[in-house]
């Protein structure tokens, strides 16, 4: 079981910005500390929901302050991002941090990042399919040139080459995970033979049938058994982890914290036409997390993520290690975390 902690760089009510940065880069350092697997950095736009606005920017920060655990992005938002700038980034992280490095890309939402990035709504609703093909053409070939509906160009040298040699050995492109949130996204992800990451909104269930989807329709695409197995040993499930002695203290811990920062977050979003949005309730959608993933007791906690993978197939993990919105409480749950969790799971 791989288990890497979730971070947002979270502002939350009454914090500042660079207390959230910090919060975040303590964690992830601390995360290596605690024998953790991974780090996942997320990545938003004008909005407290998360402070950090490029999931690879923090990535090269936390690669150049580890040396031993992955970091991956969680993720990056291709529709804002042109996907060569984002293959070249992608590439040399690989490259420089000994293929430490996994890229998590996703649709994102229709927000106002699309007016003030130049993308437009079309790269929202039509475009992702485009994007992610060319970003992988970036990480597989030499020589890149398009002809598409949004990106077109002369052929062009790839440089650096992202499966050039680590340590005098060919390796592997970077890893890449795909968020899947909507039925298109899982056929799309499954079609390109690439694992998903699935949110931290939805329960083992339906974590389970959207697996099940992505199995059907890599099938139905063509690809072997025995590549399906292989990809789907990488699917990524996000969650969120309080770790006290008991389930009531872990749970009132998150539920005094994230309301707050879930309104004020959520709130912020602002849609690029102006469409009506439904926002979550923060108090039920903080009991809800709650209830759907580990939080409680050291033991409570790693049952609930034997008991996911039980269920889902899916062994990997990000838990979103912030939730009490405090660094000395975020430290001792990463810690506890990896010294009290962790060895039950292994």
């Amino acid at each position: 079981m791989d288990v890497g902690a979730f971070i947002l760089a979270a502002q939350f009510p009454g914090q500042g910005q660079e207390e959230a940065l910090h919060r975040a880069v303590r964690s992830a350092e601390l995360s290596e500390e605690s024998g953790l697997d991974a780090v996942w950095v997320a990545e938003h736009h004008f909005v407290p929901y998360g402070v950090c606005p490029s999931a690879v920017t923090l990535a090269a920060l936390l690669l150049g302050r580890t040396r031993r655990i992955g970091v991956g992005t969680a993720v990056s938002v291709l529709p804002t991002a042109h996907p060569v700038a984002l293959g070249e980034q992608a590439a040399l992280l690989h490259l420089l941090s000994g293929g430490r490095f996994t890229l998590g890309v996703g649709r994102g939402g229709p927000w106002v990042d699309l007016e003030v990035f130049g993308s437009g709504l079309r790269a929202y609703e039509r475009g992702f399919p485009e994007s992610l093909d060319l970003l992988l053409r970036w990480l597989r070939e030499p020589r890149v040139g398009a002809d598409g509906e949004r990106f077109a160009f002369r052929e062009v040298a790839v440089v650096p080459r992202p499966d050039d040699a680590l340590g005098g050995q060919a390796v592997d492109a970077p890893p890449v995970v795909v968020a899947s949130t909507s039925p298109a996204s899982v056929r799309l992800a499954a079609e390109r033979g690439l694992p998903m990451l699935l949110g931290m909104h939805c329960g083992d269930e339906e974590k389970a049938e959207v697996v099940g989807l992505w199995r059907k329709s890599a099938l139905e695409a063509g690809r072997s058994p025995e590549d399906v197995e292989a990809v789907a040993a990488r699917h990524v499930s996000a969650g969120v982890v309080q770790i006290a002695d008991d389930r009531p203290a872990a749970a009132e811990i998150l539920t005094k914290a994230m309301p707050g920062w879930l309104r004020q977050g959520l709130e912020a979003h602002v849609t690029v036409d102006g469409r009506e949005r439904r926002m979550r309730d923060p108090v039920a959608y903080a009991e809800l997390l709650c209830e759907l993933h580990p939080v409680g007791s050291p033991r409570l906690c790693a049952d609930r993520l034997a008991a996911t993978a039980e269920r889902t197939g899916i062994r990997r993990f990000a838990l979103l290690v912030e939730g009490s919105g405090d660094l000395v409480a975020t430290e001792e749950n990463v810690r506890r975390l990896g010294g009290e969790v962790l060895p039950l799971l292994r």
